[in-house]
């Protein structure tokens, strides 16, 4: 029998740790925190330091992000609204890093509870 996406999030979020956002807003500066959200997401608004690392490319790319290359180190993982998180929490441990936690809700909850957001600064060609 075949299991929906919604099944997978939900098998991957049982072998992850998630937090609520009041508490991920502590975290910042504590850990490396990672928008697996596309570019056009990250691009709109995301957490204060946060490094864009679309899903689609998580496991080719981390290992290429300075800031990633300790799997010792803590990270901080969210999406827009955990889904995309959780799975990419899980394809993470199963390449050997061990302090990762997800951001439950999303940048969707983050974002109705008025938390702090940045924008990238808009290519300038003059």
């Amino acid at each position: 029998m075949a299991i929906t996406p919604h099944d997978l999030v939900v098998e991957a979020k049982s072998q992850i740790k998630e937090v609520a956002t009041a508490e991920a807003q502590s975290m910042l500066g504590k850990r490396v925190v990672i928008d697996v959200r596309e570019y056009d997401e990250y691009a709109a608004g995301h957490l204060p330091g946060a490094i864009n690392i679309p899903r689609g490319v998580l496991e080719f790319k981390i290992g290429m992000v300075p800031e990633c290359a300790n799997k010792a180190g803590a990270f901080l993982i969210y999406c827009r609204t955990s889904g995309r998180a959780a799975l990419s929490a899980v394809q993470l441990q199963r390449l050997g890093y061990g302090n990762i936690i997800s951001m439950a809700g999303g940048f969707e909850a983050w974002n109705t509870e008025n938390r702090p957001t940045e924008k990238p600064e808009p290519i300038n060609f003059e």
